[in-house]
Protein backbone atom coordinates (compact mmCIF):
# COMPACT_ATOMS: atom_id res chain seq x y z
CA UNK A 1 0.00 0.00 0.00
CA UNK A 2 1.32 3.69 -0.59
CA UNK A 3 0.70 6.74 1.98
CA UNK A 4 -2.52 7.35 2.29
CA UNK A 5 -4.07 4.53 2.01
CA UNK A 6 -6.04 1.55 3.69
CA UNK A 7 -8.29 2.38 6.79
CA UNK A 8 -5.74 3.53 9.06
CA UNK A 9 -4.93 6.40 6.81
CA UNK A 10 -8.63 7.22 5.89
CA UNK A 11 -8.57 10.23 8.48
CA UNK A 12 -5.18 11.83 7.60
CA UNK A 13 -3.87 13.65 4.73
CA UNK A 14 -0.69 12.42 2.83
CA UNK A 15 2.50 14.49 2.21
CA UNK A 16 1.22 15.66 -0.75
CA UNK A 17 -1.85 16.92 0.86
CA UNK A 18 -0.77 18.65 3.50
CA UNK A 19 1.71 20.35 1.19
CA UNK A 20 -1.45 21.27 -1.16
CA UNK A 21 -2.98 22.51 2.25
CA UNK A 22 -0.67 24.81 3.24
CA UNK A 23 -0.08 26.34 0.39
CA UNK A 24 -4.16 26.78 0.76
CA UNK A 25 -3.52 28.37 4.08
CA UNK A 26 -0.43 30.40 2.68
CA UNK A 27 -3.13 32.42 0.37
CA UNK A 28 -5.83 32.27 2.55
CA UNK A 29 -3.43 33.86 5.24
CA UNK A 30 -2.06 36.12 2.94
CA UNK A 31 -4.99 37.78 1.09
CA UNK A 32 -6.20 37.93 4.64
CA UNK A 33 -3.05 39.90 5.76
CA UNK A 34 -3.69 42.45 2.42
CA UNK A 35 -7.73 42.87 2.27
CA UNK A 36 -9.16 42.07 5.84
CA UNK A 37 -11.38 39.63 4.77
CA UNK A 38 -12.59 36.91 7.36
CA UNK A 39 -10.39 34.19 7.13
CA UNK A 40 -13.41 31.32 7.52
CA UNK A 41 -15.13 33.06 4.48
CA UNK A 42 -11.48 33.02 2.06
CA UNK A 43 -10.29 29.61 2.76
CA UNK A 44 -13.92 28.59 2.05
CA UNK A 45 -13.98 30.64 -1.10
CA UNK A 46 -10.23 29.58 -2.42
CA UNK A 47 -11.42 25.89 -1.31
CA UNK A 48 -14.50 26.44 -3.66
CA UNK A 49 -12.31 27.83 -6.66
CA UNK A 50 -9.69 25.09 -6.39
CA UNK A 51 -11.73 22.31 -5.47
CA UNK A 52 -8.83 20.07 -3.66
CA UNK A 53 -9.30 16.87 -1.69
CA UNK A 54 -11.31 17.32 1.60
CA UNK A 55 -7.95 16.03 3.42
CA UNK A 56 -6.90 19.38 2.20
CA UNK A 57 -9.06 21.84 3.28
CA UNK A 58 -9.11 20.18 6.19
CA UNK A 59 -5.60 20.70 7.15
CA UNK A 60 -5.29 23.89 5.47
CA UNK A 61 -8.52 25.11 7.94
CA UNK A 62 -6.37 23.59 10.84
CA UNK A 63 -3.83 26.05 9.55
CA UNK A 64 -5.29 28.54 8.99
CA UNK A 65 -7.51 28.60 12.14
CA UNK A 66 -4.19 27.99 14.11
CA UNK A 67 -2.27 31.18 13.26
CA UNK A 68 -5.56 33.12 13.93
CA UNK A 69 -5.59 31.96 17.50
CA UNK A 70 -2.00 32.28 18.04
CA UNK A 71 -1.36 35.17 15.73
CA UNK A 72 -0.71 37.45 18.61
CA UNK A 73 2.19 35.14 19.77
CA UNK A 74 3.55 34.54 16.65
CA UNK A 75 3.92 38.31 15.64
CA UNK A 76 5.39 38.82 19.00
CA UNK A 77 8.23 35.74 17.93
CA UNK A 78 8.79 37.37 14.20
CA UNK A 79 9.56 40.25 16.47
CA UNK A 80 11.89 39.10 18.67
CA UNK A 81 13.77 36.84 15.72
CA UNK A 82 13.54 39.20 13.31
CA UNK A 83 14.37 42.80 14.47
CA UNK A 84 15.79 44.43 11.56
CA UNK A 85 12.91 43.49 9.78
CA UNK A 86 9.75 45.49 11.97
CA UNK A 87 6.92 43.07 11.00
CA UNK A 88 4.60 46.37 9.64
CA UNK A 89 7.60 47.17 7.05
CA UNK A 90 7.71 42.92 6.13
CA UNK A 91 6.71 41.52 3.05
CA UNK A 92 3.13 40.19 3.79
CA UNK A 93 4.45 37.19 1.89
CA UNK A 94 7.25 36.92 4.25
CA UNK A 95 5.30 37.63 7.03
CA UNK A 96 2.56 35.07 6.65
CA UNK A 97 4.87 32.15 5.76
CA UNK A 98 6.73 32.80 8.95
CA UNK A 99 3.35 32.86 10.71
CA UNK A 100 2.17 29.89 9.08
CA UNK A 101 6.01 28.37 9.45
CA UNK A 102 5.92 29.19 13.50
CA UNK A 103 2.38 27.80 14.11
CA UNK A 104 3.31 24.27 12.27
CA UNK A 105 7.05 24.61 14.52
CA UNK A 106 5.54 25.56 17.86
CA UNK A 107 2.24 24.76 18.08
CA UNK A 108 1.50 21.91 15.88
CA UNK A 109 4.50 19.87 16.32
CA UNK A 110 3.01 16.93 18.08
CA UNK A 111 1.39 16.15 14.33
CA UNK A 112 4.80 17.22 12.20
CA UNK A 113 8.12 16.57 12.79
CA UNK A 114 9.59 20.24 13.33
CA UNK A 115 12.64 19.63 10.50
CA UNK A 116 9.31 19.02 8.08
CA UNK A 117 7.89 22.23 9.22
CA UNK A 118 10.65 24.23 9.06
CA UNK A 119 11.79 22.89 5.35
CA UNK A 120 7.95 23.00 3.80
CA UNK A 121 8.33 26.79 4.93
CA UNK A 122 11.51 27.53 3.18
CA UNK A 123 10.40 25.39 0.13
CA UNK A 124 6.95 27.61 0.21
CA UNK A 125 9.06 30.75 0.40
CA UNK A 126 11.49 29.74 -2.54
CA UNK A 127 8.20 29.23 -4.90
CA UNK A 128 5.82 32.24 -3.60
CA UNK A 129 8.73 34.80 -1.98
CA UNK A 130 11.18 37.48 -3.08
CA UNK A 131 14.85 36.22 -3.74
CA UNK A 132 15.72 36.23 0.17
CA UNK A 133 12.44 35.09 1.67
CA UNK A 134 13.87 31.89 2.09
CA UNK A 135 17.17 32.67 4.08
CA UNK A 136 14.69 35.20 5.99
CA UNK A 137 12.10 32.43 7.02
CA UNK A 138 15.30 29.54 7.70
CA UNK A 139 16.79 31.80 9.31
CA UNK A 140 14.02 33.09 11.99
CA UNK A 141 12.30 29.33 11.98
CA UNK A 142 16.27 27.99 12.93
CA UNK A 143 16.21 30.72 15.81
CA UNK A 144 13.15 29.92 16.84
CA UNK A 145 13.37 26.45 17.17
CA UNK A 146 16.64 26.64 18.77
CA UNK A 147 15.62 28.58 21.22
CA UNK A 148 11.87 28.52 22.01
CA UNK A 149 11.11 24.57 21.64
CA UNK A 150 10.88 22.55 24.35
CA UNK A 151 10.91 18.81 23.67
CA UNK A 152 8.70 16.76 25.40
CA UNK A 153 9.42 14.40 28.04
CA UNK A 154 11.17 11.09 26.49
CA UNK A 155 12.29 13.14 23.63
CA UNK A 156 15.49 13.51 22.93
CA UNK A 157 18.11 15.55 20.29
Amino acid sequence: MTEGTGPQNARRPSVRQRRRARMLAFQTLHEVDLSGHQPAEVVQRLNAELGPHPHVYAYALDLVGGVVRHRPEIDALIMRYAPAWPIEQMSTVDRNLLRLGIFETLFNSSRIPVGVAVNEAVELAKRYGSEGSSRLVNGVLGSIVAHERVEPEGESA
